[in-house]
């Protein structure tokens, strides 16, 4: 988590006889290298159990494949350039004075460090280009899903664009909780799908009807969502890794579920749906990768709310055009509970401080749980205290547990549930 200071568009008054010896600002220093220790390993372990369900276990269209192949290559490409990248926008950012110090490690030398802030803005543009690209080489007959798709893309660059006046800005949480329905707008206005949900079979009794049409509801629904994912990811966050390393864990379980949902069905249109989600989560996976390999701890880079806006509108347009809201509402369990355990907070019922962070004790290196509502202080207090990097973990473990939560739970009631 940072403190910022804001960047500055007129330049410092620096006296002629300074003026004069330098000849040029001194450039600041490098960043450390990607760690890709630890990353490298799981994303090759993923994508080989991806790859095996998409050529091996499941028979799927040649077409659908060689699609899925295109894309899974493009997106290695953005991994590539987004790891090039990331150290060429940290000076630019360094320069304009976007950056800030680590909270979480006061009072000891890292803590004194200018880390570039807002860094998300590089994976953002990275991702844009790569989907939009994508276009030309998805050989389809069909281009109606152009209009759903080209609207998805436009959602997501405005909340990169209002991530990134938000970095900069630092806008008040009233105005963060409107942008993404404003940013969700290009979507529900294309959206030209159904409206109408399958009632639980147990509720059938009840409602008096299998299929019910919502309508309007529906779409507003969809904002909802939106503005929901968008918000979560932002407030469950606060340490090295936390904010990409969730959109990681996600965004697997995100291509693990549609891939087996594709493999389950003979609909072209229900595989159609599942494989446009698919060509927007691999290169946002990709690029949170590369992302991940500079923000874990110690972090070289912070993703600001550049990223975090960005990442949920992502998940939000995957779970929207691909038709399983509620089973993305599942892989969001964890930011679901922050959310209800933030809620006495963020509704002014309770004092919020600004950063609702644990204590950090520069003797011990050890993080000590708050009284804050949030899932990082209430897993201090109820294991107790530890590093930074070993809270990181334990989150993106109870992410992953989550996620197979949700995997269990579609197995279980399958066939009694819907």
């Amino acid at each position: 988590m940072a403190t910022r200071r804001k960047p500055t568009s007129k330049p410092s008054e620096i006296p002629p006889e300074v003026r004069s010896v330098e000849a040029k600002p001194p450039h600041p220093d490098p960043l450390a290298p990607p760690k890709f220790g630890l990353i490298i390993p799981v994303a090759a372990a993923f994508f080989l159990s991806f790859f095996y369900l998409v050529f091996v276990k499941y028979q799927i269209e040649p077409d659908l494949r060689r699609s899925i192949a295109i894309n899974a290559a493009m997106s290695f490409g953005a991994f590539v350039l987004a790891v090039r990248m990331i150290p060429v926008a940290a000076r630019y950012v360094l320069r304009r004075n976007l950056y800030g110090f680590d909270i979480n490690k006061k009072g000891t030398p890292q803590g004194t460090i200018k880390v570039p802030e807002s860094l998300g803005i590089v994976i953002g543009i990275v991702y844009l280009v790569i989907a939009i690209l994508f276009q030309h080489f998805n050989f389809t007959s069909d281009s109606n899903w152009l209009v759903e798709y080209n609207a998805a893309l436009a959602s997501i660059c405005f909340m990169i664009l209002l991530g990134f006046v938000d970095d900069v800005l630092d806008v008040p949480w009233r105005a963060k909780l409107v942008l993404p329905s404003f940013a969700a707008l290009p979507l529900l206005m294309a959206y030209a799908g159904h409206t109408t949900i399958i009632i639980p079979k147990p509720l059938i009794q009840y409602v008096g009807a299998a299929v019910l049409d919502l309508g309007w509801i529906y779409k507003l629904y969809m904002g909802m969502l939106a503005v929901f994912c968008t918000n979560s990811i932002n407030i469950h966050a606060g340490l090295n890794g936390l904010e990409a390393g969730q959109t990681v864990v996600i965004s697997a379980a995100v291509l693990i579920h549609n891939v087996m949902q594709i493999g389950a069905s003979t609909d072209p249109e229900y595989q159609q749906a599942h494989a446009f989600s698919i060509y927007l989560v691999l290169p946002l996976l990709t690029t949170s990768l590369a992302l991940l390999s500079y923000n874990w701890y110690p972090s070289s880079v912070f993703v600001g709310d550049t990223y975090t806006y960005f990442a949920g509108m992502a998940l939000a347009v995957v779970g929207i055009l691909g038709h399983y809201s509620e089973t993305l509402l599942l892989f969001f369990l964890p930011q679901v509970l922050n959310f209800l355990y933030s809620c006495p907070q963020l509704f002014k019922i309770i004092p919020c401080p600004r950063h609702r962070l644990p204590r950090f004790d520069p003797q011990t290196g050890l993080l000590t749980g708050t009284k804050d509502g949030t899932l990082v202080n209430l897993f201090l207090r109820l294991f107790g205290r530890c590093t930074e990097q070993m809270l990181c973990i334990r989150l993106l473990i109870f992410q992953a547990l989550s996620c197979l939560l949700c995997f269990w739970l579609r197995h279980v009631l399958a066939g009694w549930y819907k």
